[in-house]
């Protein structure tokens, strides 16, 4: 939601367990969950916190992360980003968190001889409109619609072979 400083958001609903969490520690921390993730990931979002033990009886680990007091990440997920509330904005069903992103961690294996991120590596998922789907293609660069056609040839030839 903001590229400076950095910040994401999440909504969650007041009942939620997770809601109390976030509230009380004013932390929250998105771990982006690959192919490898999806049985963890379904199951924690259909079982509450208030009734079981989602790390154990998921098989997950928690891991400190820097910057934060309280909230951990998921060493089995291949990113997370680890935020700090800065705003709450009550919208009715849902309150939406706004976190400015304190550190991040990203799996070793994702990282490219350069240092950059091979997110085709990571086999992200995403949920969307109750389904779950696999987030892998590259189709296109920001301002590829408006590139010169030997840039767009460029371009997309070097983002085939990521």
């Amino acid at each position: 939601v903001n590229s400076d400083p950095p910040m994401v958001s999440v909504s969650v609903r007041p009942e939620r367990y997770s809601h109390d969490i976030i509230e009380e520690t004013g932390e929250f921390v998105v771990n982006l969950c690959g192919e490898d993730n999806l049985q963890a990931t379904d199951w924690c979002g259909v079982k509450s916190g208030r009734d079981f033990d989602k790390f154990k009886e998921c098989g997950l680990t928690a891991v400190p992360v820097e910057g934060m007091d309280y909230a951990p990440a998921i060493a089995e997920c291949p990113i997370y980003l680890a935020c700090k509330v800065k705003k709450v904005e009550r919208l009715g069903s849902h309150d939406l968190y706004i976190g400015e992103i304190v550190s991040m961690g990203v799996n070793k294996e994702l990282m490219d001889a350069t240092g950059k991120i091979d997110f085709s590596k990571a086999d992200l998922i995403a949920y969307n409109h109750g389904l779950y789907q696999s987030l892998g293609d590259i189709l296109g660069f920001f301002g590829w619609s408006v590139a010169r056609p030997d840039v767009l040839a460029r371009r997309m030839r070097s983002l085939r072979s990521v």
